[in-house]
């Protein structure tokens, strides 16, 4: 009776950690997902790990509500983190939109459930392809198992620092967001001042008419080309969240440990 204790217990706090990661990782927290799909994985994989993750070293397998919160944690610090990956591509795609004419063009986005940009959709959608194509989903789930080794059961600790760390970080999908469209937004800007310095040559040549579908066809063009280079930019975006969730989990544990 003791060792179903241990083991529903282990199973508990593993499919609370899990959970945190689905909800907010990309792909995962899809809603062309089934609920019960993601409810059937999530079990399966809590049940596989939980006899391996109660008998590491450190790991306190007791239910509470300060070893639930510690787990729910490290789930949502690897899906917060990585879902700035698909708050990158939004907003990449929002600022190719402005450029290619598209800026009142939304759609209603049915993962969050607001008004979201055409391009931005586009570009989440491709950035999810590039996702499965690369088995980056396969990868996290790989570095959440390594996770119950770095921060054992009930071993992790929510503090400010966290949360200040998060917010850094998506400091910086501001940047990233215009790194990606950035072929696209210098082109648009080349064919702007191109159509300009033509219509101060030529004042009877309709300008407004002209750089409009020249700035999309321009555009449209440039972006085909650019999705050679999307699997290697998103790649390299995807392993620096993951390296910096990992180092925080890691670096949190330590502390929590040492305190």
């Amino acid at each position: 009776m003791s060792d179903w204790t241990h083991f529903l217990s282990a199973m508990t706090l593993a499919l609370v950690r899990l959970s945190g990661m689905v909800a907010f990782a990309p792909f995962f927290s899809s809603t062309a997902l089934p609920a019960r799909v993601k409810a059937i994985f999530v079990g399966a994989l809590a049940f596989l790990l939980a006899p391996l993750v109660a008998a590491l070293p450190e790991a306190n397998v007791s239910l509470s509500f300060t070893s639930l919160l510690g787990e729910l944690a490290v789930g949502l610090v690897y899906g917060l983190w990585l879902t700035l990956l698909s708050e990158m591509l939004i907003f990449a795609g929002q600022i190719a939109g402005l450029q290619l004419s598209f800026s009142l063009v939304n759609l209603l986005d049915p993962s969050s459930a607001i008004q979201t940009p055409l391009l931005g959709d586009l570009f989440q959608l491709m950035g999810s392809l590039v996702v499965i194509a690369a088995g980056l989903d396969r990868i996290l789930i790989a570095s959440v198992v390594r996770s119950f080794r770095v921060a054992p059961l009930g071993g992790f600790a929510l503090t400010q620092p966290t949360a200040l760390a998060l917010v850094r970080a998506a400091a910086g999908i501001f940047l990233a967001a215009v790194e990606l469209a950035a072929p696209v937004l210098a082109a648009t800007i080349l064919v702007e001042v191109a159509v300009s310095l033509v219509g101060k040559l030529s004042p009877q040549l309709p300008v407004m008419s002209i750089t409009v579908p020249l700035k999309t066809v321009t555009g449209f063009g440039i972006l085909l080309g650019s999705l050679a280079l999307w699997p290697r930019f998103i790649e390299a975006r995807f392993a620096g969240l993951l390296d910096m969730a990992e180092r925080l989990v890691a670096v949190h544990t330590t502390a929590g440990q040492g305190g």
